[in-house]
């Protein structure tokens, strides 16, 4: 492979804030001399998670070895996935009076047609199931670890607790017909609503406004090209949503 230069759409700032995470890890473990400095590595993870380039492509245009760029990636990728809020500490930040959006994507991988419990029916491809909560703003706040692409959002949200977890603070839940039958705090758009009353009607359209900026949550997200479909272990699929969680807190709040 021949290396070239390249430009990266991620502030500088983030870079740095990712190495300096890496810098501790390596104090910690009492390990400061390696291939790579902590900004270059922390740059190759980055390049790899933001532009889906594969271990190989990263390997040759960094220096290193495939193995090593490897275990860089699943180095950085477990630091940073510490650091993602887990779903109660979401929560904790919310006024009690407060609403959230609940809704499910596919992370697609390159399962074969016999991986059967990877295959979604909804989606008519192989992935995994990660829920997210977002914010009226669309405000990502958390991410869920990832379950077979065939999962109902529904089961996915009950094995998570999520629905629980609101129900105990009294969070209004808006979310998509996938959740009929949540009940609790969850609100879900009526089915049918053109043959029903007006009222009906106009509560749907409001659901959906409201709705609407959840789905940016979804577009930060996949704007990290390995989650458009993932080559790694299904395995590592969910530590590597809460990574790249992590890195978007660090980005949007600087």
């Amino acid at each position: 492979m021949v290396p070239y230069r390249a430009m990266l759409d991620v502030p500088h700032e983030v870079v740095e804030h990712v190495s300096w995470l890496i810098y501790a890890r390596r104090c910690e473990l009492n390990s400061r001399r390696r291939r790579l400095g902590c900004f270059r590595q922390a740059l190759l993870v980055l390049v790899h998670l933001r532009k889906n380039e594969t271990l190989a492509q990263v390997a040759a245009g960094f220096g290193v070895s495939t193995a090593t760029a490897g275990r860089y990636v699943s180095e950085t990728v477990d630091i940073l996935a510490e650091r993602a809020p887990s779903l109660h500490e979401a929560l904790r930040e919310l006024p009690p009076e407060e609403f959230v959006i609940l809704d499910g994507t596919l992370i697609a991988t390159d399962r074969i047609a016999a991986d059967e419990p990877y295959y979604s029916m909804k989606h008519r491809r192989h992935g995994m199931n990660v829920q997210v909560m977002a914010a009226p703003d669309g405000t990502p706040l958390w991410f869920s670890r990832a379950l077979p692409g065939r999962t109902h959002d529904l089961t996915a949200a009950r094995a998570h607790s999520v629905i629980q977890a609101c129900l105990s603070r009294q969070l209004l839940v808006l979310a998509d017909r996938a959740y009929q039958g949540a009940d609790a705090t969850v609100r879900t758009p009526y089915y049918r609503h053109h043959e029903l009353p007006e009222h009906y009607q106009q509560y749907n359209r409001e659901h959906a406004r409201l709705r609407a900026p959840g789905e940016r949550a979804f577009a930060r997200l996949k704007q990290w090209r390995i989650l458009r479909k993932a080559r790694c272990s299904t395995n590592r699929i969910g530590r590597t949503v809460a990574a790249i969680h992590a890195i978007e807190i660090a980005w949007h709040s600087g």
